[in-house]
């Protein structure tokens, strides 16, 4: 049976949304509770916005995306109580829950919706007084524009990105390789690779500000994984499913819808290798993931491989891979 691509992103996006995740709603009452009872509004909403970003990565954006609407809501109505030092910090926190839903709503695969979070934070920022947090949003709307396939929008982003960034800081290597793979998008090999090696170079020469919150996951092993999703866009397969399995051997366990992600792309590297039964394998560990987080990343992944295995549908783990991607959907219909 091949499945379709919207029975697939039906599947587990309907795993997720019955997802429960209790942590995050728990932490989310007990910090009201500590609100009422006295807790300062600002810590309040940061220690929030910590425990949902956790719980997203380990369950996945469905449960937590309500939960963050209601913390932007919230933050809007009590900057209209508050003046000066603590407006503008709320209006930070205003900008950084927006931008939060924005790459919630980005990983569920609902670009509209990303757009416009997005949007809303780049202008919050604006009013935030904090321009590290405007180079960042700007950062983020080039990695959007390379999920849409908008490798212009990618490119041009990532360049004002860049070009707003403080001289050896660590924003001005993030726009970098999101820029890279918008090059990659419109299949200019050459400046793909010339802008990825810049961000490392950049990376390499950059001043570490262990104050600056923005961009602390970038690393050599990051920029890495970066460049084997464009070397798979670019149809270099083997060497895109190396540069995957070695983000995965590297990443923390917390980091559980990550290793979703980069599976679902190794084992379509792996595919478009020629390697069917490995591409399979790989394929069943991220549809496991995928199942649990619901990330439309992942899904979108393994509806390509789905399609991809077809020629190959009679080998025996090929044939696994395709009866637990049918008992996923039929599991959620």
């Amino acid at each position: 049976m091949s499945l379709s691509r919207r029975a697939l992103l039906g599947a587990l996006g309907s795993a997720a949304a019955l997802s429960a995740v209790p942590e995050a709603a728990a932490a989310a009452s007990s910090r009201s509770a500590r609100l009422a009872s006295g807790m300062d509004p600002i810590e309040h909403f940061r220690a929030t916005r910590r425990v949902l970003i956790d719980n997203d990565n380990l369950f996945g954006p469905h449960k937590v995306i309500p939960i963050v609407k209601r913390q932007i809501a919230a933050i809007k109505e009590l900057r209209e109580q508050r003046r000066g030092a603590d407006r503008r910090a709320l209006i930070q926190l205003q900008t950084q829950f927006s931008e939060l839903c924005g790459w919630l709503t980005q990983d569920i695969g609902d670009f509209r919706a990303s757009q416009h979070w997005m949007r809303q934070a780049l202008e919050a920022s604006h009013m935030s007084g904090d321009p590290e947090l405007t180079n960042f949003i700007l950062a983020r709307r080039s990695q959007l524009a390379g999920d849409m396939r908008d490798g212009t929008e990618a490119v041009d982003a990532a360049e004002a990105a860049e070009g707003m960034a403080a001289p050896g800081s660590r924003l001005a290597a993030v726009a970098a390789t999101y820029g890279a793979h918008g090059h990659a998008i419109r299949g200019e090999k050459g400046a793909a690779q010339r802008a990825y090696e810049h961000a490392h170079d950049l990376r390499q020469a950059m001043d570490p500000d262990p104050a600056s919150p923005w961009g602390v996951w970038l690393d050599a092993a990051y920029i890495e994984v970066q460049r084997a999703h464009s070397l798979s866009v670019l149809g270099e397969y083997s060497a895109a499913a190396e540069g995957f399995h070695q983000a995965i051997s590297e990443l923390p366990p917390s980091f559980h819808r990550d290793r979703g992600v980069y599976l679902s792309r190794a084992a379509v590297a792996h595919a478009g290798a020629g390697e069917a039964e490995r591409a399979a394998a790989v394929g069943l560990q991220a549809l496991s993931i995928g199942l649990e987080t619901g990330s439309v990343r992942i899904s979108r992944e393994l509806a390509q491989l789905d399609g991809q295995l077809n020629q190959w549908r009679t080998a025996p783990g090929v044939a696994d891979f395709k009866e637990a991607m049918s008992e996923a959907v039929l599991r959620q219909s």
